[in-house]
């Protein structure tokens, strides 16, 4: 090997251990600040053989051999039946890495196709099914925590989609209760830029299972927000990030949601139920005497 090959390998380990300290320091941070993962927790991890839920077990796996609490993993793959899919992939990846594993076989895809017209977004019925499943699946292993593999890009996506075509505020929250109040959540790789996770998947060369179902709808939403997000990127570097901190500092009374602060109950210092705008900026209350124009009213010297 040439000098210049050694040194374009070095490179790309050093830029390999930088990633993966970035990696782990993100999803630590997100632990600790969410309260995600305790002692004795029992970890159900969705993988889907995708880039996020691969690289979310990973880390995951690496925290816990440094982690000063003691909690348990357990990797859950749903089979749904898909047209194609490579079903020994996963068992065999898993097998290798000796942890504990489910593979749960449901036939959400037919009852999927089953509903939705063709060339109709499959997305949201998907999920709720595959959802419902996981639950049970939760309870079956009597997991304490669901770690779901989305990241920061998805986080703002949520937050555009809601707000484009939903007409709210919201995005996906780090942690929370399920619907049905059984279950807490948590994205462990909630600051996670989705550049990273691409790049770390290629690094570790994951055995990616594409998802053909709705992979291949080109006019989904959330994929015109996705392009929107990049372009505003490539345009404004730093915008991304800029966008994700606003998230995580809301301030409720410069927005309009009566449920996040009281206006109704604002009152001056005094206590009358009025603006006092001398203590606006640069503006000075102008008295005026008696008459001196139409439609101003001077009041008293």
């Amino acid at each position: 090997m040439n000098a210049p090959e050694h040194q374009t390998l070095e490179k790309q380990r050093r830029e390999a251990v930088k990633l993966e300290k970035r990696l782990c320091r993100q999803v630590g941070q997100a632990i600790a600040d969410f309260k995600m993962i305790g002692e004795g927790d029992r970890v159900m991890v969705c993988l889907s053989g995708g880039k996020d839920s691969y690289s979310l077990l990973d880390i995951l796996l690496k925290l816990r051999s440094r982690a000063s609490v003691n909690f348990e993993l357990i990797a859950v793959n749903l089979d749904q039946r898909h047209p194609g899919y490579p079903e020994h992939v996963l068992p065999d990846y898993l097998g290798k890495l000796g942890i504990p594993f489910r593979i749960e076989v449901q036939d959400t895809y037919s009852t999927v196709k089953r509903l939705i017209p063709e060339g109709k977004t499959m997305c949201s019925l998907c999920s709720r099914l595959r959802r419902g499943v996981l639950y049970r699946v939760a309870r079956e292993l009597g997991a304490t925590r669901i770690a779901l593999g989305h990241h920061r890009d998805d986080i703002l996506e949520t937050f555009f989609l809601n707000l484009f075509f939903g007409g709210k505020m919201k995005g996906m929250s780090p942690k929370l209760r399920s619907d049905n109040g059984e279950h807490v959540l948590i994205r462990p790789l909630a600051y996670v830029a989705e550049d990273d996770l691409e790049e770390w998947a290629r690094l570790r060369e994951f055995p990616i299972i594409p998802c053909d179902l709705c992979g291949s709808q080109e006019t989904l939403q959330r994929k015109q927000v996705k392009q929107m997000l990049r372009d505003w990127e490539r345009v404004h570097p730093g915008r991304t990030e800029s966008m994700f901190r606003a998230m995580s500092d809301v301030v409720g009374s410069h927005l309009m949601d009566r449920k996040l602060f009281d206006f109704e109950g604002l009152k001056s210092p005094g206590g009358a139920d009025r603006t006092d705008v001398s203590e606006l900026p640069d503006f000075a209350p102008i008295r005026l005497h008696r008459g001196a124009g139409p439609g101003i009213d001077p009041g008293e010297d």
